[in-house]
């Protein structure tokens, strides 16, 4: 039998319990208006695109990744139209940088989910396409889309840090410091627009290291689902190697910092490649198909030259 995906309202509910309840709570990274372009900002961003191989992504039009991880139990009864456990395990996941565009395929308890992401990479009344399939069937559930939109486009961040940044021209400040487990680091706000996902606009605060430039936190809000809007979590990333020319985190954590500290989701890359040379087609439906089918290489044997930074 094909297990079809439904959203109750019993569940939406649950999952929103927490919200509303600190909705009077200071947001560490507050909406607001956004200010003008600090060019020292954007530099540092720059600067740590730089060190993590901003002239090799740019010859990149394809990558292709494989994740595995471990979801905290809680945040699996508070949110669960976002964790999705039924369906988010085990992935493969694609990514165009030049299209905006990310195709993600999970194995889970009760099938198969795929989603086709592309965001609005021109100014215009649409954010973004989303599409998602559980099954092979077609979703039209609201809480489906937002929450595929803002994984999609969240992974995508949290893989390619401020190589991802770096190509957007975006309202950015330089923020002060702070230690990332005792390492010093800069802090440079973003104003992210569109956001992640199907929203107009997100807050980001990324955490760059002042000794070596590599970017080792990213603070973001969640407004692109009804259900997580005012808060606030974070994503360490560990354990970078460098394949093809950039630096890759191959180890991230999740951390939820507001309305309440709760942890998220570790995980980890199993598998990368790059340059198949599909076209968007092939990571648009149900299921990958011609070039961008293959699963991602497995990384479990390093790749000769390839280099390990903590």
């Amino acid at each position: 039998m094909i297990a079809t995906y439904r959203l109750t309202r019993r569940r939406a509910a649950f999952g929103m319990a927490l919200l509303p309840f600190f909705a009077g709570c200071s947001t560490p990274l507050p909406l607001g208006l956004s200010p003008s372009r600090d060019p020292a900002a954007a530099a540092r961003i720059r600067e740590s695109a730089e060190a993590q191989g901003w002239a090799a992504y740019r010859t990149l039009t394809d990558i292709n990744v494989s994740y595995d991880g471990q979801w905290r139990p809680l945040i699996g009864r508070i949110q669960r139209e976002l964790v999705d456990a039924d369906f988010r395990g085990p992935s493969e996941e694609r990514i165009m940088p030049a299209e905006g565009a990310v195709g993600q395929a999970y194995r889970g308890p009760l099938g198969r989910k795929q989603v086709w992401w592309r965001r609005n990479r021109v100014r215009s009344n649409s954010i973004g396409e989303v599409a998602v399939w559980f099954n092979g069937v077609p979703s039209t559930q609201p809480a489906a889309q937002q929450t595929a939109a803002l994984v999609a486009e969240g992974y995508a961040l949290f893989l390619l840090g401020p190589l991802w940044l770096a190509e957007r021209d975006l309202p950015m400040q330089l923020a002060g410091t702070e230690r990332v487990d005792g390492r010093l680091c800069d802090v440079v706000n973003v104003w992210l627009s569109p956001g992640l996902g199907l929203v107009e606009t997100d807050r980001l605060a990324v955490f760059i290291d002042r000794a070596d430039h590599i970017t080792r936190r990213i603070r973001f809000t969640l407004e692109g689902f009804e259900g997580t809007r005012g808060a606030v979590a974070e994503v360490d990333m560990f354990d970078h190697a460098r394949r093809f020319g950039v630096l890759w985190p191959m180890r991230s954590y999740e951390h939820l910092v507001h309305p309440l500290s709760l942890p998220v989701h570790d995980w980890h890359v199993t598998g990368l490649d790059v340059n198949r040379g599909y076209s968007a087609n092939d990571i648009r439906g149900p299921e990958f198909s011609r070039a961008a089918a293959t699963p991602a290489i497995s990384v479990a044997a390093a790749a000769p030259g390839s280099t390990i930074a903590r």
